[in-house]
Formats: structure tokens, sequence, C-alpha cells
């Protein structure tokens, strides 16, 4: 089959956007570090494109969570959430304006990156994820207008605003090197335990959908009882017929310094060598801000791989990153799509693993994180938790999708992997 010339370079032109806001409660409390999620607001955004005289309307969305990108105690929820709102509609207004293309989609999206940040209020993070629906729903809208996945779209190089990232060599070359071929059929998934679950309750329940793998939530204060709830998570799991769980840890920062989570590895070897051998990864466990919160990750990740997550928000920070010892980068689809992907190449191309580790994504949100990690080589599969905390947000997807939102045995599926753009056609 020829190549359609459009698939390789699809210059596209921004020709509108919109968004809209939907509320969605929890079903069950998720508490992080920084204090306990019960209801959140989805931004579900619109964008229009022109593709070489080819008209194509796309769609994305994210949970606008605050508390995760901004958590700042000196503002309510209520607060904060009305200025993420006000920013997405910003971006809605501007976007046209601020893709300034005709471009790639890849720079249509960093460019938005870009120009979303700075803001007088908003930390980067919190911008880049209000921005990210937006980028998502320009790929998903090229591909829908040329009927081709997003995926598809770096079989010639192209220039970019992150090329010089790649030491004089595209970008695009980088991404084209990292996407599988053929994507991942299926993808393990993992069940959270948050900080406050009771896991005599939470272990079980995953266990009877099917989950093997289990994303820990601890506080980060206490490396004796964090290893502990790690031990009894573990314990457990066998106890409930999982013959080798699998466990992930994340303290969303709670730790103070690498000290205390060697202290905390070496006292989970010592009490129970068994879950530490099934602990096979970390999520950032310090401060956010990697300059002022600098530590050395070596020592940690000769240990166990330890992943960078809310402390990368730009491609600036990728060699400092590097440098500290972290093991990889904990992508999110929330942080922009043309973001991630070139976080993602820059990575695998100076050595570095990935994982992907989104929020709690509904609907678009959850098929564009399956796609993403299909078509990338992580190191854990998916992480798709919506169904434990907001499942009423995905029934417009059910039960066509069942495969992917409901798994019965801790496996997701998407049944088309090359379906056009990011999958809102599905």
């Amino acid at each position: 089959m020829e190549s359609n010339p459009q698939a390789l370079l699809p210059t596209t032109r921004v020709t509108g956007a919109s968004v809209e806001f939907v509320q969605q409660p929890f079903i069950k409390p998720l508490q992080l570090s920084s204090g306990v999620i019960t209801t959140i607001t989805e931004a579900r955004a619109t964008v229009h494109v022109e593709v070489g005289g080819i008209s194509g309307t796309g769609c994305g969305s994210i949970y606008l969570s605050d508390l995760w990108a901004w958590p700042d105690p000196s503002r309510s929820h209520e607060e904060r959430d009305a200025v993420l709102r006000a920013h997405s509609n910003e971006i809605a207004l501007s976007l046209p304006h601020w893709c300034e293309g005709p471009a790639h989609p890849l720079e249509l999206g960093l460019r938005l990156h870009h120009k979303a940040s700075p803001h007088p209020l908003l930390p980067a993070l919190a911008t880049a994820m209000a921005a990210s629906p937006f980028d998502a729903a320009i790929h998903d809208a090229a591909g829908q207008a040329l009927g081709l996945s997003a995926f598809s779209f770096y079989e010639q190089d192209f220039p970019t605003c992150a090329d010089a990232f790649f030491g004089g060599s595209p970008a695009s070359a980088a991404i084209r090197s990292l996407i599988l071929h053929p994507a991942a059929e299926k993808l393990p998934g993992w069940y959270l335990l948050g900080a406050g679950d009771d896991l005599a309750k939470a272990i079980p329940a995953g266990v009877a959908l099917g989950y093997s793998r289990f994303k820990v939530k601890i506080p980060g204060k206490d490396s004796q009882a964090d290893a502990a709830r790690t031990v009894d998570a573990f314990r457990l799991a066998v106890s409930h017929g999982v013959k080798t769980p699998t466990l992930s840890l994340d303290s969303n920062e709670g730790n103070p310094d690498t000290r205390s989570v060697l202290d905390y590895l070496a006292e989970l070897r010592s009490s129970e060598p068994a879950a530490f051998e099934a602990l096979a990864y970390l999520e950032q466990p310090t401060g956010r801000d990697i300059t002022r919160h600098a530590f050395d990750w070596r020592e940690v990740a000769s240990i166990k791989p330890v992943y960078l997550d809310e402390g990368l928000t730009s491609l600036d920070l990728l060699p400092l990153a590097k440098e500290q010892g972290w093991s990889g980068l904990a992508l999110k689809t929330c942080k922009g799509h043309s973001f991630a992907l070139c976080a993602a190449a820059w990575a695998q191309s100076n050595g570095m693993t990935l994982a992907i580790q989104d929020l709690t994504n509904p609907g678009f949100a959850a098929i564009h994180s399956y796609l993403f990690a299909a078509h990338l080589p992580t190191q854990n599969g998916i992480e798709l938790n919506s169904r434990q905390y907001t499942p009423d947000a995905n029934k417009p997807w059910l039960p066509r999708l069942n495969s992917l939102f409901l798994p019965a045995d801790g496996t997701h599926r998407l049944p088309d992997l090359q379906t056009p753009g990011l999958g809102s056609s599905l």
C-alpha cells in the first residue's frame, strides 16, 4: 500500500476550539499526601482543524485535579477549580492564535505547552494539565480528518521547537524510533490502594477483579509504618490467591529526602524479603521542584527504579533529571501529548526507562492514555483507576469498551489500536 503524503506530514491549522466542564463525584475518597479528593471537574475539549484542505474535529478530556497539580493549602478546592476552569476557557479562546499554525500537530502541541505557561497564579504542572485535553484534541482532529492514527504521524522528519534537545537531530526521528510497531494488544493494569484505604477490604476487591498489581499510596513520613503497610498489602494479596503480586509505591512527594527512601527500602527488605522483591518501582518520593529538592538518586536507583513524575514540567529539566540519577520518567498524558512524546523520546535516547502513571482518567482520557501506553515501551503496562473512583464517567463507553474500562482479568485491551486520531470515534 502506498503511503499517504498527508499521513507522513499532516500539516495542521487550528480553526477553533471549545471546552465544557462536567462535575464528577468520587464514589469513595482518594487520599493523597496533600489531601483528599471527593469531587473533581472533567474538562472536555473540542478542537476544529484543517489538514490539507480537509476539515476535522477532535476531542480530548482530563480531570482538573487541583489537589494534585496545585496543592496550595491557602486556597480552597472551589477557588483552585475556578481558576483552572478560567484558564481552560482562555486556552479555548486563544488556541488558534497560540498555535500559530499551520504546522505538524506535535509542534502545535509544543507551542500550546509553552503559551499556556507562565500563569500569574497557576504552577507549571497545573497549566500543562489544563492545556493537555486541547493538545490531545488537536492530534485527534488531525487523525480524524485523515482517517489515521496519531501515532502514524512520524514517518517523515519535520522541524519542531524541541529539536534542540536532541543534539541537532529532529525530535521526530527520536519519536519514530520510540513508537512500537505493532502496538501492544493488551496491557496489565494496576489496582490503586489509597493512603486511607482499609487494605483488608481493598485487596480482596482488587483480586476479585483479576488484578495482581497494586499501587500502594503511602504518606512518606514514617519509613517503618510505610514498610509495614507495604508488607500488609503484599501478604493480603498472597493470602487471597495472588501467587506473584507486583507492587509500586507512591508517596506523592511525601518523603523528605533520599535517606528516608533508603530507610524504607532497608526496612522493607528486612521485614519481608518477598515483599521487597515484589516492589517494582517507586514514583517521585520527594518534592516536585527538583532544582530546590535536588537529591542524588543513584543509590536508590541501584536498589529499585525510581521515576520522576510531578517534577517534570519542562524539557529543560531532562538533563538535570539524568544528572540526579533518576531511573526514568513517569509519563502522564495530562501534561500534554506532545510534551510527553518528546520527553519519552529523550529519555529513551539517554538510557532512561518509562512508566505511564496517569491521573484517574475517564472516557476519552482513558482511551488516550491506553493508546499512548500501547505504543510506547513502558515498564508497567497501564494504570486506569477511574472504575474505582468515578465509574459513572465511563458509562457512555459501556458495554462497547468493557475490555478497557471493566476488564475481568486485570488486563486492559482496546479493540482497535489503529483507531483514527486518539480514539474519540470509539
